[in-house]
């Protein structure tokens, strides 16, 4: 008892320190949340629901600033790239990990090191290969841009998950008949679900949130993300002063990230072993 009073004890900062952590996040979301039900003016007035609940400004955000269509684009970019990303990382994780050949290492060395290229050393050339292709502003063009600059990390998240897993499985497919590829398909797959869901969830906040190079590719507005919509929407306040509606905004790009997380971090922990013993 005695010891563990003083585990206890050590660990109390660290608990204050997360406890205070949480709590200021849980404030400062609360606060976004209720100033996008209220008025501009009762924002700046500090009187937040003085006059009751203004879910008009969920509308005003959605029609109004056109955070509608940049929720869409939003919607199309972050599931076509991040499904994409899966299915072409996989298998390309699952081979580097399991067979071993000529040039292996190199390959997987080259992966690592693009992850440690800073986006806006290529931004110029692949901006000057595109007005080549007469690609600019195009969606496709930035889901491509998306799958291409998102799959190195993927690769090398999934090599190390890869690498964990049992040989068992792929040798009694093999005994079976099975081919690598069917093996690959029908057996490991399945049985990588737990760090399929953990890349995507990352692939999902960063492709959700990203910025630089929507502004650069998606300059039309028909075409453009929630971030960079929500960025332009921050710059035409200071002549609309829509300030709720912006609030709503925040709220409409915050909320399917949140709500996605907390679904599928319980299947993270939940398929750890049960994929394992379902295989």
């Amino acid at each position: 008892m005695k010891k563990l009073n003083k585990q206890t004890i050590r660990k109390i900062p660290s608990y204050a320190v997360v406890s205070i952590w949480v709590l200021f996040t849980a404030v400062l979301i609360g606060w976004i949340m209720i100033a996008s039900l209220s008025t501009t003016k009762e924002i700046f007035t500090n009187t937040l629901l003085q006059s009751g609940i203004h879910f008009n400004n969920y509308t005003k955000a959605l029609i109004n600033h056109n955070v509608g269509q940049y929720f869409l684009n939003s919607m199309l970019y972050t599931f076509s790239a991040g499904f994409a990303i899966l299915f072409i990382s996989a298998p390309c994780a699952y081979v580097l990990a399991r067979f071993k050949f000529k040039g292996n290492k190199l390959i997987q060395n080259l992966f690592v090191g693009s992850l440690g290229i800073p986006q806006i050393m290529i931004i110029l050339p692949l901006f000057a290969l595109a007005s080549r292709l007469r690609m600019t502003n195009s969606r496709s063009l930035l889901i491509i841009l998306y799958i291409c600059i998102t799959v190195p990390f993927t690769v090398y998240f999934l090599l190390s998950f890869f690498s964990t897993l049992s040989t068992s499985f792929e040798e009694a497919a093999a005994i079976d008949g099975c081919s690598p590829i069917r093996t690959f398909w029908t057996i490991m797959f399945p049985l990588a679900q737990p760090g399929l869901i953990t890349v995507g969830i990352f692939n999902f906040i960063v492709l959700w949130n990203e910025y630089f190079i929507a502004l650069v590719f998606a300059n039309s507005s028909e075409q453009r993300p929630l971030a960079v919509g929500l960025y332009s929407m921050v710059q035409s306040m200071r002549y609309t002063g829509d300030w709720a509606g912006m609030f709503a905004a925040v709220v409409i790009v915050f909320v399917p990230t949140f709500i996605l997380y907390i679904f599928l971090s319980e299947k993270i922990i939940a398929g750890v072993t049960g994929g394992a013993i379902k295989g």
